[in-house]
């Protein structure tokens, strides 16, 4: 029987433990964690929203050395627990764990802690947003579907009807007509009232300013998202976020 490693005169595990408790190492309650992906699995983003603020008020857990790989670490496990959250809500799994793959692939990228702090906002903005999707009963054809997953899987990239055309390898004037006569909008409205409804939740819920956020949804400027806002909600983001008109 192989005995347990050691350090020192103590058991590895039992060394590790000791020094875990004494570092303080923090992680949030077991109870906030489970409703955080109760809330994501129901795809309830004002409760989904409100627990990821209050685990993120606690005292963070040091997941390496520096605080930068501590907090990719933090955000990968999280984006983990949140792929099997929407997967148990009942989206295809192959679908998560691409949303998964591209989210951590991004958050690789990543260079600044504050950054980083930011993107876990995003990234559950895009997990609920996604088995919210999946809920809905959808009549499209399959051309629409495919474009309207493409959409909300790229939300935070810079989207047109050619971008779109170009991905379901259609030509632009046909998906435009096909679009239009399903859903009723013409697709580069459709882009613009989803990356408007996203955006709320960044209002809302994070400290970012509003020329981070227009530049987040990839909008070619503060003035331009802000005469998007308004056409679709009749208020400035700026009047929006005062008025707490996202809380639940």
């Amino acid at each position: 029987m192989t005995k347990p490693s050691r350090i020192g005169n103590q058991p590895y595990y039992l060394s590790s433990r000791m020094d875990y408790l004494r570092e303080n190492f923090i992680h949030p309650p077991f109870d906030y964690e489970h409703e955080l992906l109760e809330a994501i699995r129901l795809g309830d983003e004002h409760r989904a929203m409100a627990m990821l603020r209050t685990i993120n008020e606690l005292e963070a857990a040091v997941l390496a050395s520096y605080p930068l790989r501590s907090k990719k670490n933090a955000l990968i496990a999280s984006c983990t627990l949140f792929t099997r959250a929407i997967i148990k809500g009942g989206v295809d799994a192959e679908i998560a764990f691409h949303l998964s793959d591209t989210l951590i692939l991004e958050i690789e990228k990543m260079t600044e802690v504050e950054r980083l702090i930011h993107f876990e906002y995003e990234m559950l903005v895009q997990f609920v947003s996604m088995i919210r999707s999946e809920k809905e009963e959808l009549t499209y054809s399959h051309i629409v579907n495919l474009s309207i997953y493409y959409i909300r899987e790229h939300i935070f990239e810079a989207l047109s009807l050619q971008s779109v055309a170009d991905y379901l390898k259609v030509h632009p004037s046909y998906l435009s007509d096909r679009f239009k006569k399903e859903t009723g909008l013409p697709l580069t409205t459709f882009i613009n009232q989803r990356k408007i409804e996203e955006s709320k939740h960044l209002l809302t819920n994070t400290n970012q300013s509003i020329s981070e956020i227009a530049f987040t949804f990839k909008f070619c400027s503060q003035s331009y998202y802000t005469q998007i806002f308004k056409n679709f909600t009749g208020m400035t983001p700026r009047k929006f976020r005062m008025s707490g008109a996202g809380q639940s």
